[in-house]
């Protein structure tokens, strides 16, 4: 039977549970400040202080296109970034590459000393989004998210940087320390040779104890101590032209079709299944004549039914977490298209573009670190992301040298696509975490 009793009692339970909330909140919050020091509390009030603005410079160079192929763009927006380091008294200067690379050049900011740990700080300009393309503008969704081209990959990583360092420079924290901030200009598709295009970010390194990586987050609570590497391989395959009512006997054999695709089944028979280490063929041509542009991915081909095929190619990607994979990988692969069908050939080349960044202890060792100042933020505990998940970027050029620590940009979602957007609810919050995590390594 109801009675009046019944909802005041849920009432003052309710109330009792709220009470025993506020209290969990207010606990909580007290230990975080007790586990800050008071200079961290002023480098956390400057970040809420200038978040707005942060914001409004993210909306700035978002709106610049800085697509890989438009070195123009992506100058415009270094130069942006520039003027903003130049402010917070950063040395800066902008390296040009080569013209016949058809690259943009990398924005390099830098303070001298020797306090503490020699800090490299790593992002990118470019996007993935050419002038061409429709997708241009930062536009809000709702109060916090917006779309965003290159937004999440990777400007609003950039702007953390920026901002986490004017946090530590309003309050005079970065006298005698080093910090090298090494903004690339292509890293959505490196400029070769690399020799050139990372010659300055891998010289960069060897003068560092460390490297933070600011490409986008996999998540608040995820961080990045592994990448695999990435590599690029071409096959190309020849057969004897003739009438198709030949092929199969001994003066004709398989044709350039047929041995391609047993080549391809092989890889993924006998190659496939290693953890971490994955291969893909992007685009394939075969018939009498083909012709594949190297540079764009787009070819021709021509055929007809009543001709064995005389060539045939395909270009794709291999992912691996060490340099002993990929080789490993590669010597499985070349091992299979020297079996050829009849009357066939097969050559395989190899191209490096990413190197692995393996799971070091070095790497664990940050991870624990930035762990340390997530929870004293209050803001959870944080995870090694899966490698197997992540592409390659930048950290991975320096991986030799230094110990390494990446995702720690923006959230968002649909990288690389139309519907990329940018999560600025959680934009303050890890540029706490940067700034903390910075001043602290450098106070070591």
């Amino acid at each position: 039977m109801f009675t009046f009793k019944q909802p005041i009692l849920q009432l003052l339970k309710m109330k009792k549970y709220y009470f025993y909330c506020i209290i969990f909140v207010i606990i909580s919050s007290t230990l975080s400040a007790q586990n800050l020091s008071n200079t961290e509390k002023k480098i956390i009030t400057s970040i809420e202080n200038n978040n707005a603005e942060a914001i409004s410079f993210l909306k700035e160079v978002v709106n610049i296109n800085s697509g890989t192929m438009n070195p123009k763009g992506v100058k415009r927006v270094g130069m942006v970034f520039k003027e903003a380091f130049d402010e917070i008294d950063f040395n800066t200067s902008w390296i040009e590459m080569p013209k016949d690379m058809n690259r943009s050049g990398h924005l390099f900011a830098e303070t001298s000393g020797n306090k503490g740990k020699k800090l490299l700080l790593i992002g990118h300009l470019d996007t993935v989004f050419e002038a061409d393309s429709p997708f241009q503008e930062f536009k809000m969704v709702n109060d916090s998210i917006a779309h965003a081209p290159g937004g999440n990959d990777m400007k609003g990583g950039d702007v953390i940087v920026l901002y986490a360092l004017k946090a530590l420079h309003e309050n005079g924290l970065l006298n005698d320390a080093q910090i090298i901030v090494a903004y690339t200009g292509d890293e959505e598709s490196t400029g070769k040779p690399l020799s050139i295009s990372r010659k300055d970010l891998v010289n960069a390194a060897k003068r560092s104890d460390i490297a933070l990586g600011f490409e986008n987050s996999t998540g608040f609570n995820y961080a990045t101590v592994a990448r695999r590497g990435s590599s690029g391989w071409k096959l190309e395959v020849t057969g004897k032209r003739a009438h198709s009512s030949g092929i199969f006997n001994e003066r004709v054999g398989a044709g350039a079709i047929f041995e391609m695709s047993r080549i391809l089944n092989d890889f993924y028979t006998k190659v496939k299944g290693e953890e971490y280490l994955t291969f893909n063929p992007g685009v394939l041509l075969g018939g009498t004549f083909t012709d594949l542009d190297a540079m764009t991915s787009k070819g021709n081909a021509f055929g007809k039914s009543n001709v064995v095929a005389q060539t045939a190619v395909v270009k794709g990607g291999l992912r691996f977490i060490s340099e002993e994979q990929k080789e490993n990988a590669r010597a499985k692969m070349r091992e299979i298209i020297a079996n050829n069908l009849p009357q066939t050939s097969a050559k395989i080349t190899f191209t490096d573009s990413y190197p692995a960044m393996g799971p070091t202890e070095g790497n664990k060792n940050l991870l624990n670190i930035l762990n340390t100042v997530s929870l004293d933020l209050n803001q959870g505990e944080v995870h090694a992301y899966d490698p197997g998940k992540r592409g390659a970027a930048d950290t991975s050029f320096v991986a030799e040298y230094v110990d390494c620590l990446d995702g720690l940009g923006t959230m968002g979602s649909g990288a690389h696509t139309p519907k990329e957007t940018v999560n600025l609810k959680t934009f303050e919050a890890l540029t706490k975490r940067a700034a903390i995590l910075i001043y602290r390594l450098i106070n070591q």
